[in-house]
C-alpha cells in the first residue's frame, strides 16, 4: 500500500476522504489495480464512518 494508505484509526474529514477517493480514480485511470481497490476499500469504509459521526453530530 501506498505511503497515503489509510491508517487504522486515523481521523480525516468526509470532505478529505471523498477527494482521496476522487484523486486515486484520476490517477488510476478508472481502472484500479488490486492494490488500488485495496486502498479504496479502506478509504469508502472510512468516508462512510466519517459520514456516520456528521449525522451523529448534527443529531
Amino acid at each position: 500500500m501506498s505511503p497515503d494508505s489509510v491508517a487504522p484509526g486515523s481521523v480525516r474529514s468526509a470532505a478529505e476522504l471523498n477527494e482521496r477517493i476522487r484523486s486515486l480514480w484520476l490517477r488510476a485511470g478508472g481502472s484500479l489495480s488490486p492494490q488500488e481497490r485495496a486502498e479504496y476499500e479502506l478509504l469508502v469504509v472510512e468516508w462512510a464512518a466519517a459520514m456516520r459521526g456528521r449525522v451523529v453530530e448534527a443529531a
